[in-house]
């Protein structure tokens, strides 16, 4: 019995041994499907209470070390349900992971202050992103519903897509069920400030948006301007924050009032009137973020602005140009320019062209008014065309054709007769085929006839 006891707990042991390793291998091969760094979780915002993007951000994780993560050459590209291919946020810079998790927002989210950082385009219920260092991947998540994507965001039902850590797949649970980490020392981007080391600088820029831009003044370029708004709860300071134009930075100073608009004259540049192709504005935070970027393209006016609208389906951002300006205050889309009195636009062309009604201008008589070409045309009316004697004019057609008339007194009656060629052709083929038949007999019976004309001649003599 004791050797038996033995020989069990040898066997359980190796039974063990051999479950473990085999736990240990499943487990490096989990661990190698997530990267060092990686996607942790998506959540592409909905409107909740009257409020767009509720909830939007991406979670980044990283395996746990002690050592914080330098962030330079990093970056994030998202991909929008037509396929097309942008970046959504590059890491500055001395940028540093010190957390377990870093969060970021969309920049007009209602939650934008909770986040380590702020990207400015919106992920739509149909998309996908990229995790990118250096420009190589190292981690990627799409949600398309199509080939080897997850299935897309419902609006009708909110989820987040969340990685399952033991396997190293994605999954969507509900919004209520996951509460992503926001961690205000995770992320730290760093600055030279002397030669005996480095100073934490703190971002104060972000979630500042382009709103409106006017470059094609009508009679001074001091006529030009661009306008910033802020979405977020507390005001923004300018001071140390710059824009961008043309490779050349601009110095920012001034505050931004909480849900406020900011009116920025250009200072020592003019914006391009109406560029060939795209122009780019950038505004870029204390720390070097990109915090929102603006290209403007051909097709502006003169006297009119180029306004943000809102977004589309896939998340991209709306402009449109509009000729009624809003410098400082709400932005108001308005598609053809305001005409002078007496003139109307022409939505064909865009221009003011001048109100002509049928009560402004008269035709003699026998015209009358093309009101589609604001001309006199002759009428054309039955009573008009005369035809000559012994021709009426046909009222269906408007041409003259011939009388067709017959009083009695100028012609006879003459009733008209009609034979049936038919029955008269029929009659002379009966009548021909006995005809034939009686001389044949007669040739038949010659010799009989000729005998019998005989005997009837002598009895008459």
């Amino acid at each position: 019995m004791k050797k038996l006891k033995i020989f069990l707990g040898v066997v359980c042991g190796v039974f063990l041994g051999i479950l473990c390793s085999m736990n240990c291998v499943m487990a490096e091969e989990i661990n190698e499907k997530i990267p060092e760094i990686y996607i942790k979780a998506i959540n592409p915002g909905y409107t909740v209470d009257g409020k767009s993007n509720v909830g939007e951000m991406i979670e980044i994780g990283r395996k746990e070390s002690d050592t914080p993560i330098l962030l330079a050459g990093i970056t994030i590209s998202y991909t929008n349900s037509s396929g097309n291919s942008s970046i959504l946020f590059e890491f500055p810079e001395h940028s540093l992971m010190t957390g377990e998790t870093l969060l970021l927002r969309l920049a007009s989210s209602p939650e934008s202050e909770l986040a380590a950082v702020n990207y400015t385009k919106t992920l739509a219920y149909k998309g996908g992103i990229d995790l990118m260092v250096d420009n190589e991947k190292v981690d990627s998540v799409c949600w398309t519903g199509k080939d080897e994507c997850y299935k897309d965001f419902k609006s009708a039902n909110p989820t987040i897509l969340v990685r399952n850590l033991e396997t190293g797949d994605f999954e969507h649970i509900g919004v209520t069920e996951y509460e992503p980490v926001y961690d205000s020392e995770s992320y730290v981007v760093e600055a030279s400030k002397d030669e005996e080391g480095y100073g934490q600088v703190v971002s104060q820029c972000r979630g500042l948006q382009f709103s409106e831009i006017l470059s094609y003044y009508e009679s001074s370029h001091t006529e030009q301007f661009i306008e910033f708004y802020n979405p977020k709860s507390e005001q923004i300071l300018l001071d140390g924050c710059q824009m961008r134009y043309k490779n050349k930075n601009y110095n920012l100073s001034g505050i931004v009032a909480a849900e406020g608009y900011y009116i920025y004259y250009p200072d020592g540049f003019n914006l391009t009137k109406n560029p060939t192709n795209f122009n780019t504005l950038e505004i870029i935070d204390v720390d070097g973020t990109v915090v929102d970027l603006l290209k403007y393209p051909n097709g502006q006016r003169k006297g009119a602005s180029y306004i943000f609208v809102g977004y589309d389906g896939a998340g991209e951002e709306i402009w449109r140009v509009t000729y009624a300006p809003t410098p400082g205050g709400p932005n108001n889309y308005q598609e053809f320019k305001t005409c002078e009195a007496g003139k109307v636009i022409n939505e064909a062309t865009g221009n003011c062209v001048k109100v002509t009604s049928v009560a402004e201008k008269f035709c003699k008589e026998g015209y009358f008014l093309n009101i589609l070409t604001g001309r006199c045309n002759k009428m054309k009316t039955v009573e008009e065309k005369t035809c000559k004697e012994g021709y009426e004019l046909n009222p269906e057609t408007n041409r003259c054709r011939k009388i067709k008339e017959n009083t009695g007194a100028n012609y006879s009656l003459e009733p008209e007769t009609y034979e049936e060629k038919s029955s008269f052709v029929a009659l002379y083929a009966v009548l021909g085929v006995m005809g034939a038949g009686i001389l044949f007999l007669i040739w038949e019976f010659r010799q009989e006839i000729v005998k019998l004309w005989h005997k009837v001649f002598r009895r008459a003599h």
